[in-house]
């Protein structure tokens, strides 16, 4: 029986009422849109995780799952780290979707998934480095649960906040302009003062090509106002790169190849593996909570875990302000609504994702394709959630956008977030100096976390010069005091006999 027209407009109304679309002054037609072009700004990490976590060995010279590291079973590897990265962002973004009600999506972190791969398996077995994960995830959880991690986020000044969105927008463009391949690092850069350039003292190559048209559609759709002009910069420069591999056999880059493709070659299928593939998801549950005691010990294994606790807290944190604040989703005060939820789906998604062997799970940067498509509430993130798990059998055919494609989104959202620096208030010196140094130090050490630790530590520094300690929250010289260990960690550990 086919459903009468006020049924339909009464869940219609109910969604919208949950949801607050009208309230936030958006549209599900922006939602969707703003799902798929976040989904498709952070599709990457389908591809990029699994050779991140699926290609590194642990203490015993296994890849994940035990298994032993030969050419056949990286390739068995990959595949299965490429099914629980899909599958816990998919579960993990419509979770934030549904409680946190935010066009936020959650994946697994890079540069997180770098510690996780390169400095926590090498020193334990796979398992036990994701049953760290797994611990700090629950940490993290009671933290929020507790009130620890919502009073801190309170805590910060909002000119701070904005200088936060500020340094993330910088971030952003950084990460796609490297993406892309437009600057590259300088080979040898300890023989030279310039640690990158513009390409390699030039452009050259197809992809490149294919970045700046994408990135000079998507500037022109923008300013002329055009619904949906990030996914439609990121469709239309995809089908160029795929015209231009059909034409110019690019192929892959690489050491010998330099001018190829940054991560995906996009080619059109041509069979049905190309399409999909059954997922192998054998990954979920090999965790061991507390096995890494056997083989760092505990004073190592406290150090281990304040370390990503520390990255991981900060980060969501700082993302989450950065796209909320570019979008006007912050309240009068500075502060976002519903923070509490939004930290208790983050705090899960890491437990998930350790407990999945996708590393951690954070909240992206790239949420910002969404709220820059004018998506304001959850109904985006539950948008890109459902394409995460349609790509589970179908993750062949996320290869097909490259990153020259997809990245020149990153620097158009880096100009949006941008614009809030003019909320700063330059003229009070204990104000303005961590917010520069919170912008500049984010892009400069490429992590969101270590530009929040230097903004921090400089405010709380600089009002106690000027006398006005009493002006800084006790939460922030907390805050501030484990920052310091953070930076200091490497001597800490060499004192300890830990190097």
């Amino acid at each position: 029986m086919q459903e009468s027209p006020s049924r339909n407009s009464r869940i219609t109304r109910g969604i919208d009422r949950y949801f607050e679309v009208s309230a936030r002054k958006s549209t599900f037609g922006r939602e969707v849109r703003g799902g798929l072009a976040m989904f498709f700004a952070m599709a990457y990490i389908v591809v990029l995780n699994p050779l991140i976590i699926g290609t590194a060995t642990d203490i015993d010279g296994n890849l994940p799952g035990g298994l032993a590291n030969t050419e056949q079973n990286i390739g068995i590897a990959i595949g299965m780290v490429a099914a629980v990265t899909a599958l816990v962002a998919g579960v993990v973004s419509i979770l934030m979707g549904a409680v946190g009600k935010y066009p936020f999506a959650l994946a697994a972190g890079m540069g997180l998934n770098v510690v996780v791969a390169h400095s926590l398996a090498p020193e334990m077995t796979w398992a036990d480095a994701m049953g760290l994960v797994v611990l700090e995830g629950i940490i993290l959880l009671v933290l929020v649960l507790t009130g620890f991690r919502t009073a801190v986020f309170r805590a910060i000044p909002s000119d701070l906040k904005t200088a936060i969105a500020v340094g993330l927008g910088l971030f952003l463009t950084l990460v796609g302009f490297v993406n892309a391949g437009f600057i590259r690092r300088v080979p040898d850069a300890a023989d030279t003062t310039v640690p990158v350039q513009l390409g390699d003292g030039q452009l050259h190559g197809w992809p490149i090509l294919v970045f700046v048209l994408g990135l000079a559609l998507t500037i022109v759709l923008l300013v002329r106002g055009v619904r949906g002009a990030l996914l439609i910069g990121i469709v239309v420069a995809t089908a160029v790169a795929v015209l231009v591999e059909t034409v110019a056999q690019v192929g892959p880059g690489g050491e010998d190849h330099p001018y190829g493709w940054a991560l995906n070659v996009p080619q059109l299928p041509t069979s049905v593996s190309d399409v999909m593939a059954v997922p192998d998801l054998s990954l979920l549950g090999q965790f061991h909570l507390f096995g890494s005691i056997e083989h760092v010990g505990v004073v190592a294994l406290v150090l281990l875990v304040f370390t990503l606790l520390l990255a991981d807290f900060f980060d969501t944190m700082g993302t989450s302000v950065g796209v909320a604040g570019q979008a006007g989703m912050l309240d009068s005060e500075g502060q976002l609504p519903r923070a509490r939820e939004v930290l208790v789906v983050d705090s899960i998604g890491t437990i998930f994702g350790g407990a999945a062997s996708a590393s951690i799970n954070t909240v992206y940067a790239e949420s910002a394709a969404a709220t820059g498509e004018g998506a304001r509430t959850g109904i985006a993130a539950i948008v890109t959630g459902g394409l995460f798990l349609l790509a589970l059998p179908f993750a062949p055919l996320v290869g097909i956008v490259p990153f020259e494609a997809a990245t020149p989104v990153l620097i158009v959202v880096g100009f949006l977030m941008m614009t809030q620096v003019t909320k700063i208030n330059f003229s009070d010196y204990g104000l303005a100096i961590p917010a520069f140094l919170t912008i500049v130090v984010m892009p400069f050490t490429y992590s969101i976390a270590d530009g929040i630790g230097a903004g921090f530590i400089s405010y709380v520094l600089i009002r106690t010069a000027q006398g006005r300690f009493r002006e800084v929250h006790p939460l922030l010289w907390v805050v501030s005091a484990a920052f310091l260990v953070f930076f200091a960690l490497g001597p800490i550990e060499s004192l300890l006999g830990l190097r």
